[in-house]
């Protein structure tokens, strides 16, 4: 098999597949950058602008600007450090959670119809894929 094409037959597919999740959301209030990082804050917890911009993979001030837009739009909450006076805590709102579980079940549907559309084995040969590509993403460079 050749590595090369694999490799960008799979970037094409995702890139695709991504436009397609992101049609899903005309109408939504946030970026894919804001929902993005929403998203980290819900699987992961509060945290500060700092880890919040490592996470993202984003600059500093890149994620200040994100989290001040969302603090504007009563998304996220800003709330003094309990240790470190010179730091802030960044958690969702009730808001923010509520508007990530509307922009989840958009895609979430979608891609739900799509997949019952799939035989068994292209659905498990699609489960794992996903864990292959999970483990792609989430190694340390």
């Amino acid at each position: 098999m050749d590595t090369r094409a694999l490799a960008g037959d799979l970037s094409l597919a995702v890139v695709r597949l991504a436009r397609h999740l992101r049609g899903r959301r005309s109408d939504s209030q946030v970026s894919l950058t804001q929902l993005s990082a929403m998203s980290s804050l819900y699987e992961h917890g509060p945290m500060t602008p700092g880890g919040l911009a490592a996470r993202e993979r984003v600059q500093p001030p890149s994620m200040t600007r994100v989290i001040a837009s969302l603090a504007d739009a009563g998304l996220v909450v800003r709330a003094p450090h309990p240790t470190d006076g010179r730091q802030i805590i960044v958690s969702l709102t009730d808001a923010g959670r509520a508007l990530l579980a509307d922009e989840t079940s958009a895609r979430e549907k979608w891609m739900t119809d799509r997949l019952a559309a799939l035989d068994p084995e292209q659905r498990d040969l699609l489960r794992r894929s996903v864990d292959i590509i999970g483990g792609m993403v989430n190694t340390t460079e």
